[in-house]
């Protein structure tokens, strides 16, 4: 076959496979699609088969660049792919974006979170749903063989999906990434570029062999090919093998998670019936979930042990990424890093004015000031100089006339609120006498009987930070 039904060949199996995407997702009609437009060779082919598609479908079509500045020929790489949207109608949109070349990611991992930060960005902007970019059987390849050499698990040697959403990637989670070239090769991309003479970049990073990528293409994918013709088909149906293990194994997390689950806590007793494996396979899971950075092996294995192995009385906290890891009672709950601040010096002073509520984001969460037969007198309440302010040590409160002055620490053990909780619970104070205890109750010296014109306070923790499930 010559190099024009190469052509013909390739834009009718683009479009049957971009078709049965939107099929298996139940998509009926598409109210506009993105493409990931870099300008070089496989890009170019991408936006020329989407151009088709597009036109015969009335889709409306924009073309997306990411102008990274890490090349001198930045800018004419820009101009270029412009002129070209201009030159077949495509509405062209880019963004420039500054790298932090001080983290200790890299410079090619650090353009690849910005490159997929800012795509989903310009996407949700435009109330754009789908993007397309170019990624082939020769990228699945070389994915797969970094992922080796990585010690990837199950889920790493899946490699790309088809399509998938990303939120922590892209910023945005209702953007659908579709790889519609997954199955061509870079052969037969090279071959569709040539046979329509698309003009195209060539970004000189990608000769750069001290990144490993590069390095996989230009030396060692060269070497399989020699020794094993084809390869690349082979490695990239390995990816497929592995995916239908890993959506397996999801089934299985999902069955075991929902066994152990119940009060926003997993059971110990319920996990340690599993076998190690499964107890892995559930727990990432649970972080993925999360939407926590999965654990390596060696750090899942130390946060079981703390978990598992310590006393029962301990009170053992593990904090991995954005999560802080909580043992209480047999059970493990989560809940955000950030809720573990410490807070004992925080306090605001303030008045009421017979407001329903006033919110205190400094401290939390909101103070709501309920009517009631039973509270402290409203009139008196009012105007006065309140303090809102963390535990200090030494608060007692006295629940009613007829029960006993017990400290802090006995009221939380008897209402069974777990440790980490406690330190987020803030009091209500006049001066140096305790009024109120989040979770706990009112001073009962402070309240008499009053037909609707008492005050009753409550706290209501902010949702925004909390994980735990």
């Amino acid at each position: 076959m010559n190099q024009r039904g190469n052509s013909g060949a390739l834009t009718h199996r683009f479009s049957e496979v971009l078709d049965s995407y939107f099929s298996e997702l139940g998509v009926e009609s598409v109210p506009g699609m993105a493409i990931a437009f870099s300008g070089g060779l496989d890009s170019s082919a991408l936006l020329m088969l989407a151009i088709e598609y597009c036109r015969l479908r009335k889709i409306p079509l924009v073309a997306i660049h990411i102008h990274h500045g890490l090349s001198t020929n930045a800018d004419s790489w820009l101009e270029h792919c412009r002129s070209v949207c201009l030159a077949h109608n495509v509405t062209f949109l880019y963004k420039k974006v500054t790298l932090d070349v001080t983290k200790k990611e890299g410079i090619e991992s650090s353009a690849r979170s910005a490159r997929y930060l800012a795509l989903g960005r310009i996407c949700q902007e435009h109330q754009i749903n789908f993007c397309l970019t170019a990624h082939h059987q020769d990228d699945q390849a070389e994915t797969l063989l970094m992922q080796m050499l990585r010690g990837s698990g199950v889920a790493g040697l899946s490699g790309m999906d088809r399509f998938n959403t990303a939120e922590s990637l892209l910023g945005v989670g209702t953007l659908m990434l579709m790889r519609p070239l997954l199955q061509e090769t870079r052969g037969d991309l090279e071959q569709f570029v040539d046979s329509r003479d698309i003009l195209h970049i060539h970004d000189e990073s990608n000769d750069d062999a001290r990144f490993l990528r590069n390095a996989l293409r230009h030396k060692v994918m060269p070497m399989l090919e020699e020794v094993s013709p084809g390869f690349s088909k082979r490695i990239a149906r390995t990816a497929t093998h592995m995916r239908s293990t890993r959506i397996l194994l999801e089934d299985l997390a999902g069955h075991d998670l929902s066994t152990c689950s119940d009060n926003d806590g997993l059971s110990l007793q319920s996990i340690r019936s599993l076998s190690p494996e499964r107890v892995n396979n559930l727990l990432r899971l649970w972080f993925a979930r999360l939407r926590s950075r999965m654990p390596t092996t060696s750090r899942l294995t130390e946060i079981l042990k703390q978990l598992f192995d310590a006393r029962d009385d301990a009170r053992v906290t593990v904090f991995h990424d954005n999560l802080a890891i909580h043992r209480y009672r047999d059970r493990i709950y989560a809940t955000s890093r950030l809720d573990e601040q410490d807070r004992s010096e925080k306090s605001e002073v303030f008045k009421w004015s017979g407001e329903d509520k006033l919110e205190f984001p400094g401290m939390g969460g909101t103070l709501y000031f309920q009517y009631s037969d039973f509270g402290v007198d409203c009139e008196w309440l009012k105007g006065r100089s309140l303090e809102l302010h963390f535990r200090r040590g030494g608060e007692r409160l006295k629940l009613a006339e007829n029960r006993s002055t017990r400290d802090m620490k006995s009221h939380y053990q008897s209402l069974k609120i777990p440790f980490w909780v406690r330190q987020q619970l803030p009091f209500v104070s006049i001066g140096d006498q305790l009024i109120f205890a989040a979770g706990v109750g009112m001073q009962s010296s402070f309240c008499s009987q009053g037909s609707g014109s008492r005050i009753l306070l409550k706290w209501v923790a902010e949702q925004s930070n909390k994980v735990s499930m």
